[in-house]
């Protein structure tokens, strides 16, 4: 149960979910997953959080302060409204303007996603550098960080679940099929043929992703996984080090820290 009455709510906006976290301290002791809606009212999202947070008694008045990263822009003016209103802070958005302690080596910095920058803030601090955040998101984002503790860069794909949607969506005699590993590459029916061609392949784009992005950064990066999809993707990925589901939570607290 939560000891102190100054809180911080941590609230990550994905395209596919929202993922809230209350810091008591440093301790993560209360977070959530719920499906993102960009039709979101302040009064919609905002009950839906002090619901869940009462269901671990935590009441709005003990948080003390609200951080966001979201790459949702429909929903900043909701995010805005739901902090002021349910919770009375301001809430502090990460981009620009706001101190992240990490320099950003990037053409356009306000090009590069908060999510991407929070997982870097938390990376550098958990496990140092260099290293290699890989989060499984709607969109599956590989990201780099160098020996000096800079952001550089990365790349991105389509998530799994847009990769499926898509084959679906676009070969009117397949189906949607549960993409777990089936037991051999070789597939036998139309299903174990797409997971295989899904799941195994995907484990291929992400290991030759991070095997590209090693080398370039000359060293032995520790790997990172994060997002909805990271724990059962990992146990197919060799060249995963680490999973880190609540990274970017973390990443916001770091980041909040530094613009107390």
């Amino acid at each position: 149960m939560p000891t102190l009455a100054a809180m911080l709510l941590a609230i990550d906006v994905g395209n596919t979910n929202v993922v809230a976290g209350v810091f008591d301290g440093d301790q993560l002791v209360a977070d959530y997953r719920v499906h993102t809606d960009d039709r979101w009212t302040s009064d919609e999202l905002g009950l839906l959080l002090v619901q869940l947070l009462e269901q671990r008694d935590i009441t709005p008045s003990m948080i003390s302060a609200v951080a966001v990263c979201s790459v949702v822009p429909t929903l900043a003016r909701t995010l805005d409204d739901l902090s002021l209103r349910y919770f009375e802070q301001r809430p502090m958005v990460v981009g620009p303007g706001v101190r992240t302690g990490i320099r950003i080596q990037y053409d356009d910095p306000r090009q590069v996603g908060a999510d991407r920058i929070a997982n870097a803030v938390a990376a550098r601090q958990q496990y140092g550098a260099p290293a290699i955040m890989v989060d499984f998101g709607t969109a599956t984002t590989l990201d780099a960080i160098d020996a000096a503790g800079d952001y550089v860069g990365g790349a991105i794909a389509p998530g799994i679940q847009i990769s499926h949607d898509a084959l679906v969506n676009h070969a009117a005699r397949l189906i949607r099929v549960e993409l777990v590993a089936p037991e051999s590459a070789i597939g036998h029916t139309t299903a174990h043929a797409m997971q295989a061609g899904l799941v195994f392949g995907y484990v291929g784009l992400v290991q030759e992703l991070v095997r590209r992005i090693r080398a370039e950064l000359g060293g032995n990066a520790t790997v990172i996984a994060t997002g909805g999809l990271a724990a059962p993707m990992a146990r197919l990925i060799d060249a995963i080090d680490v999973v880190d589901e609540r990274l970017t939570l973390t990443g916001l607290r770091l980041i909040h820290e530094l613009n107390i």
